[in-house]
């Protein structure tokens, strides 16, 4: 049997906690994991690179980062090989069928796999437990482009937004309607951070995750959960929605129509917020049901800008990671 002529990389892996101001070969499986300060430098960067783009084209030259689906996408995909190539790097994109993460080979084979021939990997998967045990396993950063319990990418992705069209983020108030899920919670974690005021309301029973929400509030969050729209819409300077049925939650889809109806971020809502109050949403949209055409079309929805910002986060997320 052959020896491989590859050493394998022994670099250890630095958790994203640790009280340096590099990130650089750290994972990120979650906001929680980064400080206010780390986070800031983050939408720092992507603002840079947004406004300077050939300044970083050749800024991941020779580096190759790996791109694993659990789930399809139209936004995680486009806007990590788009960026990786605007880099200078390359992208390779591995299908659930190439891959059968826990099916076709263990988790942590995979990882150990990647590692010897890639410099990052990029999961967008089911369950968090997968991704945990990717950077587990893996000797090279791995980012969670999306998992059950959070959404870290999209969440700074709208920070950056935020920022970039009020000026500022300490003492924004943020209304999040509909299920408290994945991107409801990176957004609690990331408003902890960053000064953001957060309420939410869901129909009884689909509250964010307590661990997340005791979380925030232990790091200083302000977060106010309740039941009624029109509360947690009253006065804010920014209202936020996603699908009322995620992928893999098809067969609850007729029941959460129905829980869900009263929860329309619609003219009538909207209004309750401040009058230059933006519309968010992570996208896909499902206009009619979550929120209809009026304000999705609004001058204030900045769904699109989002939707572009994902781009210059990734650049930035990857450029802190991989460099």
């Amino acid at each position: 049997m052959r020896r491989s002529k590859t050493a394998p990389r022994t670099r250890r892996k630095k958790a994203a906690s640790a009280p340096k101001k590099s990130l650089s070969g750290c994972d990120l499986l979650s906001l929680q994991e980064l400080t206010a300060a780390q986070i800031t430098h983050l939408l720092k960067l992507a603002a840079q690179v947004k406004a300077q783009p050939k300044k970083f084209r050749r800024a991941l030259e020779g580096k190759t980062l790996a791109l694993l689906f659990e789930k399809p996408s139209l936004r995680t995909r486009a806007t990590f090989q788009i960026g990786m190539e605007q880099l200078g790097g390359r992208a390779l994109y591995l299908s659930p069928q190439e891959i059968g993460l826990g099916t076709r080979e263990s988790v942590p084979d995979v990882a150990r796999n990647l590692s010897r021939w890639v410099d990052g990997i990029m999961a967008r998967v089911f369950a968090h437990q997968t991704v945990v045990e990717l950077a587990e396993h893996a000797s090279v950063p791995v980012i969670n482009g999306l998992s059950d319990l959070v959404h870290p990418c999209q969440a700074l992705g709208d920070y950056l937004t935020l920022r970039e069209h009020k000026g500022k983020l300490a003492g924004l108030a943020l209304a999040w309607v509909g299920d408290g899920n994945n991107v409801t919670h990176s957004l609690l974690t990331g408003a902890a951070r960053l000064g953001v005021e957060m309420r939410v309301a869901t129909p009884p029973g689909y509250e964010p995750n307590p661990a997340v929400v005791k979380a925030a509030q232990q790091a200083g969050g302000r977060v106010r959960l309740t039941h009624d729209p029109a509360e947690a819409v009253a006065g804010a300077d920014a209202v936020y929605t996603d699908v009322w049925t995620s992928m893999g939650q098809e067969a609850e889809a007729e029941t959460r129509r129905q829980l869900f109806r009263p929860y329309q971020v619609n003219g009538e809502l909207m209004r309750r917020a401040k009058p230059q109050a933006l519309f968010m949403h992570c996208l896909p949209a499902h206009r009619g049901e979550e929120v209809t055409d009026e304000v999705m079309e609004s001058p204030n929805s900045v769904v699109f800008d989002q939707a572009e910002n994902r781009l210059h986060i990734q650049k930035a997320i990857l450029l802190t990671l991989m460099s």
